[in-house]
């Protein structure tokens, strides 16, 4: 399963490259939400594209990022004070006994120092990192679907919860990030036909076992490129009396691997589409899924190759 992946937020590139337009007031929705509902995961990636805004929209969003940025913050200096505290605290301790608490709490705090004055950092940087980039099940990312006659960019959760569903969805089926191609008229088969997307990433990974230890391999196509991989993705509205917000979450379509993704130990992969079928995908006919299968049958097939992850 595709646990992971390196994904394209580079709006300018993107929406020259692969054509339509941003839903901004998506965008607003979700960074507006963000600003009470943890549960969002949004990759500093996505972040960034808005940092120079064009448009009375964008500058509204950025405000809306530099809001959280600032709370955030807050939070990290008032966690870092106290653990500052509990370091003090317990070397003194130290100083006139030893005692098992006092040698945790060093520790611990050393520790969770050392942590929040990297997330700290983190926050305040501008210059991009390629793990800026990488998004896991539960984190959004931009993904193109087809609206009102044209591509639109709209920001999804990675892990799809179908419209009609349940909230505890998510618990009780955690790995639907992916979509199995053989089971699409199965346990998908209310989006696959209806609601299809693309999701523009450079790599991704997956975790393999190596001699009963796991590992985290980086799969990167060989040329490098931009894949368009399909997904499915749905809009979820809560039940009348229900106070959770509206939902877009995707999941990506996963086959049988090329031969070099199986020697290298995963019995999975995201189906790349080629880029003249991208309409086509986006504007399924469900009366014809034949077409659907034979255009992620007629996938792009670059060589993969791996290496340990960072």
């Amino acid at each position: 399963m595709c646990y992971s992946a390196l994904i394209k937020a580079d709006f300018t590139r993107f929406i020259r490259q692969f054509g339509g337009d941003l839903k901004l007031e998506e965008f607003a929705k979700l960074y507006f939400e963000r600003r009470t509902n943890p549960r969002i995961k949004i990759p500093k990636v996505m972040d960034a594209a808005f940092l120079a805004p064009h448009s009375d929209a964008e500058r509204e969003i950025k405000a809306l990022i530099d809001e959280f940025s600032t709370q955030q913050a807050t939070k990290l200096e008032q966690e870092l004070f106290k653990q500052r505290k509990r370091l003090a605290d317990a070397e003194r301790t130290l100083q006139t006994k030893v005692t098992k608490k006092a040698t945790d709490d060093v520790r611990i705090a050393t520790n969770k120092i050392e942590q929040g004055k990297g997330k700290l950092a983190d926050l305040g940087r501008v210059e991009l990192k390629e793990r800026d980039a990488r998004i896991f099940p539960g984190v959004y990312a931009p993904v193109i679907v087809w609206e009102d006659g044209k591509r639109v960019v709209k920001p999804m959760r990675y892990q799809c919860r179908p419209a009609g569903k349940p909230v505890f969805y998510d618990t009780k089926y955690p790995g639907t990030y992916n979509a199995r191609h053989d089971n699409l008229e199965g346990f998908w088969k209310g989006l696959f036909g209806f609601s299809h997307g693309i999701m523009v990433v450079n790599a991704f990974y997956e975790n393999v076992d190596r001699g009963g230890t796991n590992a985290v391999l980086e799969f990167r196509p060989q040329p490098q490129q931009d894949m368009l991989v399909a997904c499915l993705w749905s809009h979820w509205t809560p039940p009348a009396g229900s106070d959770e917000p509206d939902l877009l979450s995707f999941a990506a379509i996963t086959d049988e691997p090329p031969p070099e993704v199986a020697a290298a130990g995963h019995d999975r992969c995201i189906v790349p589409i080629k880029p003249e079928n991208v309409d086509a995908w986006l504007r399924p006919d469900r009366k014809d899924l034949a077409t659907q299968y034979a255009i992620l049958e007629d996938r792009a097939k670059p060589y993969y190759e791996h290496r340990l992850a960072a």
